[in-house]
């Protein structure tokens, strides 16, 4: 998934969103945080290296432009945020300071009380690991926020608050027009401002913002809103010149990058433990190795070796996690989501068969066809997995009412088929990750099930690395028909009141089109636009989610997208790794906080 699930991650694993599987042929209890794990707390010991195992790559090595859970898994090591999430059992949803002196309220001085100015004062002793060493400065925060917009490689999920802060989408409409050179890109941002975001001095940066926004601090928890160090205005953002050349004020630094290969972590000696309520740094060393397989990586795991500690960017194999699950494996940790993982693609503009994806009766015979039952079931089954039948997840606004656009019914399908002018059906192109259990179980479902209708399913596989940043990200590809169908994933930018998160990267039209949003299928409908838009300017929570609602039938009359669960996520660790507590914006454990029993802690 994109962050998100933006944000984004591998087709994973999968439990029922609010319960913990105690065993999954047996009860199924509620929880309100993981379950299983090593101890968790402060350290018995302390040093050692963190071998992580994975499959893929980051998106990109630049703080302000990933959009991908690895990314920022990757960046919760070396790159600080003014709010995070903390790695603390029962408290890992909620939004606390970072680089942040407190958290803004009115009574503090911290937000206006017309709701529309945020003030926000940086800790002092953060420092970037320059030479010489420097503070991190508000200058930094504002150079960082106007990175996301830039014309070479912009961050995919800006149009979360592009209306939002005053005089972004100004300042990113001129961007636009400067040339894709790193120069040019510096001398933009050094002679323009951006009135919504100010660096009143070296420690406070004020945010003026177009409306009351209660969900702002928790936005600002993204990895995106991170600071930017001057010299990175020599790069090209998103570059693989400035992936060799990244600059830390977390409590590790980025000692080498092989991409698709391997990133090595070593103490940042410019981080200070005082500065850091968030972050422990208890081990030495991380090392990350992408070469794996899913299954390969799941039996290091279960062996206990000190060269296999946690996983990187994938999850236990869905065939593996209900044994797990039963046997009541302490390793295994099923931890709350509020996500849509996976979900089918459809490719609006894809010219294939006389542009047939572009035909509403097309997409919703498509829809008709697949069994959700099926997919629910080679992704661990009924018990792993919470079936998701619209857009929003039922966590998201406490809940909004629930509703099949699309049950089962192939009879339906070619009825639509027919009216659509092709009672023959047709063929199309399915884009997948071939590295993932999950998502290659999950095509082969969908073949199956579109067969049956006369529609004939040839894969597309690609690696990890490639399947966003080459193909999703990249509408050139999608509008020369690629992909027809495809699989992504989509998780919550934030907690709570986040239904935002889910509409404006994902189906707010052009705007929302990569490598600007995440609207990967280019999807477009002013029906559904007008009420995305009135959701947004709802005046209070309980408007919000009757208008957050229209919008979800809006989006799924069009079946812009096949939803088909809100899985808990499965992560799973040696037995050797300790505190092991889930952070919902990595999507598993924050490598910052483990520690290594003394016998196994591999170099």
């Amino acid at each position: 998934m994109s962050r998100r699930t933006s944000r984004l991650t591998a087709v994973a694993a999968l439990c029922t969103v609010g319960l913990a599987v105690t065993a999954c042929s047996g009860t199924i209890k509620p929880a309100t945080t993981a379950s299983g794990g090593a101890a968790s707390g402060p350290p018995a010991v302390s040093g050692g290296t963190l071998n992580m195992l994975g499959v893929g790559d980051v998106d990109y090595m630049d703080p302000n432009i990933t959009y991908f859970t690895t990314g920022y898994l990757n960046t919760r090591m070396w790159s600080r945020t003014l709010f995070t999430n903390p790695a603390i059992s029962g408290k890992n949803f909620s939004t606390v300071p970072d680089m942040a002196t407190e958290m803004p309220t009115t009574a503090n001085g911290g937000i206006s009380t017309d709701g529309l100015t945020y003030t926000i004062k940086i800790k002092p002793g953060i420092k970037w690991n320059t030479s010489p060493v420097r503070a991190v400065t508000a200058a930094d925060m504002v150079r960082g926020i106007m990175r996301m917009c830039n014309p070479a490689q912009p961050f995919g999920g800006t149009p979360d608050f592009s209306a939002l802060i005053v005089g972004f989408q100004p300042f990113c409409a001129g961007f636009a027009k400067v040339a894709a050179t790193a120069p040019a890109m510096a001398a933009y941002m050094n002679k323009t401002a951006l009135p919504g975001v100010v660096a009143t001095n070296d420690s406070t940066v004020t945010f003026k913002l177009t409306h009351p926004a209660a969900f702002f601090t928790d936005m600002l928890t993204m990895s995106d809103f991170s600071g930017a160090p001057v010299e990175y205005n020599q790069y090209i953002p998103g570059s693989s010149e400035l992936a060799q050349h990244t600059i830390s004020d977390g409590p590790y630094k980025v000692d080498s990058y092989v991409p698709t290969k391997s990133i090595n972590y070593s103490r940042n000696p410019a981080w200070g433990a005082a500065t850091d309520t968030v972050r422990k740094a208890y081990v030495d060393k991380i090392v990350v190795n992408e070469t794996g397989t899913q299954d390969s990586i799941q039996q290091q795991l279960q062996t206990n070796t000190p060269a296999a500690d946690v996983e990187w960017d994938t999850f236990p194999p869905p065939n593996q996690v209900p044994a797990l699950a039963a046997k009541g494996d302490p390793n295994l940790v099923t931890s709350l989501s509020s996500s849509s993982n996976p979900y089918v693609l459809y490719n609006n503009e894809s010219p294939n068969n006389n542009k047939a994806l572009g035909n509403v009766k097309v997409r919703q015979a498509l829809s008709y066809a697949i069994n959700r039952s099926n997919i629910i079931q080679v992704l661990g089954g009924p018990k792993l997995n919470e079936p998701l039948t619209q857009i929003l997840p039922s966590v998201i606004l406490g809940g909004t009412p629930k509703y099949d656009a699309y049950p089962y019914n192939p009879t339906k399908a070619k009825q639509l088929l027919t009216e659509a002018g092709f009672p023959n059906g047709f063929t199309v192109k399915f884009l997948y990750r071939n590295v993932s259990q999950g998502s290659t179980k999950t095509f082969q479902t969908i073949q199956q099930d579109l067969s049956k209708i006369g529609v004939k399913v040839v894969g597309v596989p690609s690696p990890q690395a490639d399947f966003y940043t080459k193909y999703l990200q990249v509408p050139a590809v999608a509008q020369r028909g690629v992909w027809d169908l495809s699989l992504a994933g989509w998780g919550s930018d934030w907690y709570g009141n986040a239904a935002l998160s889910f509409f404006n990267p994902l189906f707010a039209g052009t705007p929302s089109f990569p490598p600007n949003g995440s609207n990967y299928g280019l999807y477009n409908s002013p029906t559904a636009n007008a009420a995305i838009t009135a959701a947004i300017n709802a005046p209070n929570q309980e408007q919000a989610k009757t208008l957050w609602s229209a919008a979800d039938h809006a989006v799924m009359n069009d079946a812009a997208i096949f939803p088909i669960s809100n899985p808990l996520t499965a992560n799973y660790h040696a037995s050797q790794v300790h505190n092991t507590v889930y952070d919902p914006a990595l999507q598993t454990f924050d490598p910052t906080n483990e520690w290594i029993d003394k016998a196994k802690q591999g170099g």
